[in-house]
């Protein structure tokens, strides 16, 4: 096991996987502590707040529920709230189905807890071809999560211990924002890429007073059904060939 995992860390992919999310760490360490000072702070305690983020390791979902914990609201409404909130992640897993498919449940398993929005978004940028090659894609994925779990883990734990020192109105968490914002432009290639960004944008503006967070999936929604009309109808210049990029894509 001990040879596999040097192996693992020697890879070319891994250290390439880990060197992408180096550019990015400082919005998730932000966002990351931001989230430990909030569990702390409504309420939870040093000990549920640590088992909170090692087991549930979704920032969007813990912030979204914790105003719920400190209300008091039902179990069921929370449940609800992470749930909707975390639908993002059908999206990414089918996505990443396309590459993980052929490989065990239980691993396949284990990869799900460690996926992440910005490992996700750099994984595809890496591998954008949808083929399965898990001699490379495994070790890129594995440098990806070294870097991004440990770096929301380390400050969220900082901010869950020193919660009483830190400050709620810094304002951290906006890195984070910033941190996707910027990985996120460096995807948008080209005409179709960009008008779905923008029917997200705007969708999650307008459904912005539905419960739950459910405008995260309406912009989801929204973006994913014009992005395939614009590919359907308006194809990008040079994806009318059938071995083409545009065309797996």
């Amino acid at each position: 096991m001990a040879e596999g995992l040097q192996a693992l860390v020697r890879h070319p992919e891994f250290k390439r996987g880990a060197k992408d999310m180096l550019g990015i760490t400082l919005g998730i360490s932000a966002w990351g502590l931001v989230t430990g000072v909030a569990m702390v702070k409504s309420g939870l305690g040093v000990g549920l707040s640590l088992l909170m983020s090692f087991v549930v390791f979704a920032g969007s979902s813990q912030l979204a529920s914790l105003p719920l914990i400190a209300s008091g609201a039902p179990l069921w409404v929370l449940w609800a709230t992470a749930f909707c909130v975390n639908l993002r992640f059908v999206i990414f897993s089918a996505q990443w189905r396309l590459y993980f498919a052929p490989l065990p449940r239980v691993q396949r398993l284990v990869l799900g807890y460690f996926a992440a929005d910005l490992n996700y978004v750099a994984f595809l940028k890496r591998f954008p071809d949808l083929k399965p090659d898990p001699e490379q894609q495994l070790p890129y994925f594995w440098g990806g999560v070294a870097i991004n779990w440990f770096a929301w883990q380390i400050p969220a734990v900082i901010g869950i211990v020193l919660a009483d020192r830190i400050p709620t109105n810094w304002g951290l968490g906006f890195a984070g924002v910033l941190a996707l914002l910027g990985l996120s432009y460096s995807l948008l290639k080209d005409r179709n890429s960009w008008v779905s960004a923008g029917v997200a944008s705007c969708a999650a503006v307008a459904a912005y007073a539905l419960p739950l967070r459910l405008n995260i999936l309406v912009a989801i929604a929204a973006a994913v059904a014009v992005g395939l009309m614009m590919e359907r109808w308006l194809p990008p210049a040079g994806s009318g060939g059938a071995g083409s990029g545009g065309r797996s894509a």
